[in-house]
């Protein structure tokens, strides 16, 4: 063998020379591009802060992605059926696999339906995940929203992400109607009656919309094919927008937290996204497509077959839509007949009112809130602890209030189906709930504002007298008294550490606008009533350092 300081050797190194002469160009091309490319769009250094985003570790912040890996189930299992699925309305003679309806005059699209169920390796599975994860994502949708009323989470800086949430509720709800109308079943066709005639009740514009979407008088020709774009394409795309920019700002505002020690204002305490929270969340997403797929394997849901083709002219005394728009439903039975002729226009105010004015009206103050609390408080701080909603009584009782008050919408949407299960007057039912809807709302106000004043004063004596511990002691004279230890240094900073703000003070010159003596009398109806609790002035100026917003919002 040559050494390799000989010519052999020098020939050797020279041919690695050139050969790595390639390579070198080519690595130096690629840091370059990739130089360049960071410096355009930061990619390393933008998934470097978002794999290190602090997330909070509390049950209930996971509300939110049940919502969002349900709404995954939902596109992953609509892909799926939009390959066998037919949204046509034309007529055809019913020859597949389910032999009870061999034969029978139908659409297109509910033929395809029972194909899908009975033809289709798998089809019924989907199907029946598909509407199950439907449900589920408008009702995680909905909990999150009161999970962020009760607790404060809409206020400063995070008013436009309620606004976005508000609305994917809303878009949730319609895009469970159209696909729930689809299958041109018996029941989603009276439904879609329902809906034909709140589209009428709309004053002069009414008719015309009415024939633009369902292709001419009811039942039309086209309703289900226009309903098919919506729900397959316009609607979804909506809301992964949404989604999307819900999830931006989630990143950019970062999460709010419950007080604890260490939790302050100015802070954002949590798991870091890899590798905890990343592994749990796929092991949430995991398991929320097992629980959909076992519910689906083990639970019936919308049997169309069992429903039969939709025909105008039968309707049956039991059929309920989906809980969703169940209090649109609700709304129209417990309504009053009344109808009124202007210049030859009927106008329909028993469908107006309840299912365009009152679900109007709702949805409009779902998206004011933020801001009338706001004018209410005269706060303009930035506020990232969340809120104990015992702390918040008159918000609290109106979050109540608003849920009694759908909820009886929603029980007389089934006003038949009760009064035939409990053999009572259908008409007797429909007052009672007519009274209900009034009433209950007041009580549900009333005895929720009581119990959050009731667990205010049950911390302060536990403050002041500590935890019960079930002992009885019995002193030299006979008396007898509970037993009673001293509660956590946790608990003690989740109970003091509070923002309550102070009603508006009125102005030192007692000279008011019509418009400030409102906002007086509702900030002073809004935090007069509170339970205070023992507090040194030192531990108010901790409580104060703790719940002060960040410096950048001081003067805005």
């Amino acid at each position: 063998m040559r050494p390799a300081h000989g010519p052999g050797g020098s020939s050797v190194q020279v041919f690695r020379r050139r050969r790595a002469r390639p390579a070198n160009r080519a690595d130096g091309a690629a840091v370059a591009a990739f130089t360049a490319l960071e410096q355009r769009l930061p990619l390393v250094s933008g998934a470097r802060a978002l794999l290190r985003k602090a997330f909070p570790d509390h049950w209930s912040f996971l509300l939110g992605e049940l919502a969002l890996y349900s709404f995954l189930v939902l596109v992953l299992t609509g892909t799926y059926l939009t390959l066998f699925f037919e949204p046509s309305m034309a007529q055809t003679v019913y020859h597949g696999r389910h032999l009870p309806l061999d034969g029978t005059r139908m659409s297109q699209a509910y033929a395809s339906t029972l194909d899908i169920s009975f033809a289709v390796r798998g089809g019924l599975l989907i199907r029946q995940i598909h509407h199950w994860s439907s449900l589920v994502f408008v009702a995680a949708v909905g909990i999150h929203l009161l999970r962020v009323f009760f607790t404060g989470a809409f206020r400063r800086p995070r008013e436009v992400n309620w606004m976005v949430g508000v609305t994917l509720f809303m878009l949730a709800m319609l895009e469970g109607f159209a696909g729930y109308s689809l299958p041109d079943d018996s029941l989603s066709g009276t439904g879609l009656r329902t809906a034909n005639a709140i589209v009428t009740s709309i004053p002069l514009a009414g008719t015309y919309l009415n024939f633009f979407l369902w292709g001419g008088p009811f039942p039309g020709t086209d309703i289900v094919p226009r309903l098919y774009v919506l729900h397959i394409l316009l609607i979804p795309g909506i809301i992964l927008a949404l989604v999307a920019l819900h999830l931006i700002l989630v990143v950019v505002l970062k999460h709010t937290h419950w007080n604890a020690r260490g939790h302050t204002n100015r802070n954002v305490v949590g798991q870091p996204m890899f590798p905890q929270f990343i592994a749990k969340s796929t092991g949430l997403f995991l398991m929320v497509f097992g629980v959909l797929t076992g519910l689906a394997s083990v639970a019936q849901i919308n049997p169309v077959w069992d429903y039969g083709p939709y025909r105008p002219d039968q309707v049956a005394t039991d059929a309920q839509p989906d809980w969703y728009v169940g209090f649109l439903e609700g709304g129209l039975r417990l309504m009053p007949p009344f109808e009124t002729n202007l210049w030859g226009h009927t106008v329909m105010w028993n469908v107006l009112i309840p299912t365009l004015v009152l679900p109007g009206l709702l949805f409009f103050a779902l998206y004011l809130y933020p801001f009338f609390e706001r004018w209410v408080t005269g706060d303009r701080t930035e506020h990232h602890l969340c809120d104990r909603p015992r702390n918040r009584p008159t918000r609290t009782a109106l979050g109540v209030a608003a849920v009694v008050f759908y909820a009886v919408l929603l029980l007389a949407g089934g006003n038949d189906v009760i009064a035939y299960s409990f053999r009572i007057s259908v008409d007797a039912l429909t007052w009672v709930l007519r009274v209900a809807l009034v009433l209950a709302p007041v009580l549900a106000f009333c005895l929720t504002k009581r119990l959050c004043l009731a667990l205010q004063a049950a911390d302060r004596e536990l403050l002041t007298e500590g935890e019960e511990t079930g002992d009885v002691v019995q002193n030299v004279y006979g008396e007898l008294s509970e037993g009673r230890t001293g509660i956590s240094a946790d608990r003690t900073y989740r109970i003091l550490v509070r923002d309550v703000p102070a009603p508006l003070p009125a102005p030192a010159d007692g000279r008011t606008v019509r418009g400030q003596r409102l906002r007086i009398a509702l900030s002073g109806w809004y935090h007069r009533d509170h339970v205070p609790l023992p507090v040194t002035p030192e531990q108010r100026r901790e409580i104060g350092e703790r719940t002060a917003g960040p410096d950048r919002a001081t003067g805005r």
